[in-house]
């Protein structure tokens, strides 16, 4: 019986401390509360990919802009951390890579800030990853919790060249997954919607 309970004992323990996991990636810097300063310019829109779960805390997300036929780094997204990415107003395309690859499209005003979520899931091998969009209507004690939650990271040059050794890996699942992608109702697809801005 005591065996039993210090068995028990320590998968509580051992679950606690999983739980309370963050993920953190060698690639990317984490940047203090006080130096965290991304509002956007008058000519400027700035979305904030954030991922406050922990589940797959050890598996990395990484997140690309794709409006275009380049496959741009907006920052490796851990376990609660949250990357800001300043970029021209106008419509988007986002893609999160895991073991897949998913998107969201967004359209974006200038002056505004809005927020993604970057959703983990267990896939085959490793975690699966979808980006969902928050609506202006969120309750903002959520969007608060959210945020509070998750540590600001920015690109380092290790981050850039792991993008770059990683390309054709990267663009095969943008391929891959696009066709999937395209195939879906218009209406089924995440999108940061121009009133969403804050």
């Amino acid at each position: 019986m005591k065996n039993r309970l210090k068995f028990a004992s320590i998968m509580m323990v051992c679950f606690l401390f999983l739980i309370g996991c963050a993920g953190s990636s060698s690639y990317m810097r984490l940047v203090p509360d006080q130096q965290a300063s991304y509002l956007p310019d008058a000519d400027e829109s700035v979305v904030i990919f954030m991922r406050p779960q922990t589940l797959g805390f050890a598996i990395q997300s990484t997140v690309f802009d794709i409006s275009t036929d380049e496959n741009m780094l907006v920052g490796i997204v851990s376990a609660k951390k949250k990357v800001a990415y300043k970029t021209k107003p106008g419509k988007h395309l986002f893609m999160v890579v895991g073991e897949n690859a998913d998107f969201m499209k967004a359209d974006l005003d200038a002056g505004k800030t809005y927020y993604a979520l970057v959703h983990p899931r267990m896939g085959v091998w490793k975690a699966r990853f979808a980006l969902g969009p928050v609506s202006k209507n969120v309750d903002q004690k959520k969007l608060n919790s959210w945020l509070a939650t998750c540590q600001y990271t920015e690109n380092t040059d290790r981050s850039y060249q792991w993008a770059e050794q990683n390309a054709a890996s990267i663009q095969n699942k943008r391929v891959g997954y696009m066709k999937k992608w395209d195939n879906r109702p218009e209406s089924s697809k995440p999108m940061l919607k121009p009133e969403d801005g804050f």
